[in-house]
């Protein structure tokens, strides 16, 4: 087998972002002041009332009247259940008009399909109706996410999970690289780093277009070629036939691979991390954020 060995243009490597996990948590509809209220009373926000064009009071009413009438099987949010399908995606709800598609459906069930007649007058279902478009027209304009407050675990909890289970005390440190760091960054910025610290970008130069990655996330590798020669630095890509790097004094390096020949070592900082994902729960990523948030 020969080894090809180049200067080149830098590759971009395009690894599989990891999932980020928040928690479990669906944004939901909704910030501070009026936004936050119309949040608390009908699950949708100003920006998407607004977007909607439908009646803001109509909307109130009717996320009153789901919450009442249909989320018990439907979802508190339109996103379906056990045997109910997901309002926001229905196709059905989607291409509605004023109530056309939908006021039947509210107004006579759909019996044969476990849905029964709701009795609801024909102003509640106008009102429902204005509710579901103003979901519909959220899930379909991200912008008007606002993702609310990420802090309702118990920073205690947290910190023996650090100290703990998580192991997260063997390379880090509340009064070294994490002092304050719930200074640093808002709580939904903190909690979304430590749970993909990567922030989505593979390879050691980050992703296209991307700022220069850290150099604690850094991947590297080392090939050893079977003369024994080998080649260090960041990793820019790898696959079942290729693996390429940068060496120290900025040269590209090329080389094909065969099974196991030539020997490869890869290290990645933040792998721990990754595999960690898989573990956390919904009640250990709360609480840990909980407790990074204090560290001020």
């Amino acid at each position: 087998m020969r080894y090809l060995q180049r200067i080149a243009l830098p590759a971009v490597l395009l690894l599989a972002p990891t999932p980020i996990d928040l928690g479990a948590q669906e944004p939901t509809f909704g910030g501070a002041g009026p936004a936050r209220a119309a949040n608390d009373r009908g699950g949708v926000s100003a920006a998407a009332l607004a977007g909607s064009k439908e009646d803001p009071v109509a909307v109130d009413r009717g996320g009153k009247l789901y919450a009442t009438n249909c989320a018990g099987c439907h979802g508190a949010g339109a996103r379906g259940g056990v045997g109910a399908p997901d309002l926001v995606r229905s196709v059905l709800v989607l291409d509605d008009e004023k109530g056309i598609l939908i006021a039947p459906v509210l107004r006579d069930g759909r019996p044969d399909q476990g849905m029964p007649r709701p009795n609801l007058t024909e102003s509640q279902i106008a009102d429902i109706v204005a509710w579901l478009h103003v979901q519909t027209y959220a899930a379909g304009h991200r912008t008007t996410y606002a993702f609310q407050d990420v802090v309702t675990g118990d920073p205690k909890k947290g910190e023996a999970y650090f100290n703990g289970t998580g192991n997260c005390n063997t390379c880090h440190s509340v009064t070294g690289d994490l002092k304050g760091i719930g200074s640093r960054y808002e709580p939904f910025a903190l909690q979304s780093r430590w749970l993909q610290p990567r922030g989505g970008r593979g390879g050691g130069r980050g992703g296209r277009g991307g700022v220069a990655a850290s150099p604690r996330s850094i991947i590297t590798v080392t090939v050893t070629l079977p003369s024994g020669q080998s080649f260090s630095g960041p990793l820019d890509r790898i696959d079942d036939f290729n693996v390429s790097l940068r060496d120290s004094s900025g040269d590209y390096h090329s080389f094909a691979r065969d099974g196991a020949v030539p020997s490869i070592e890869i290290h990645d900082p933040l792998k721990a991390h990754a595999e960690m994902l898989a573990r956390y729960t919904d009640a250990d990523i709360h609480n840990v954020t909980a407790f990074l948030v204090t560290l001020k």
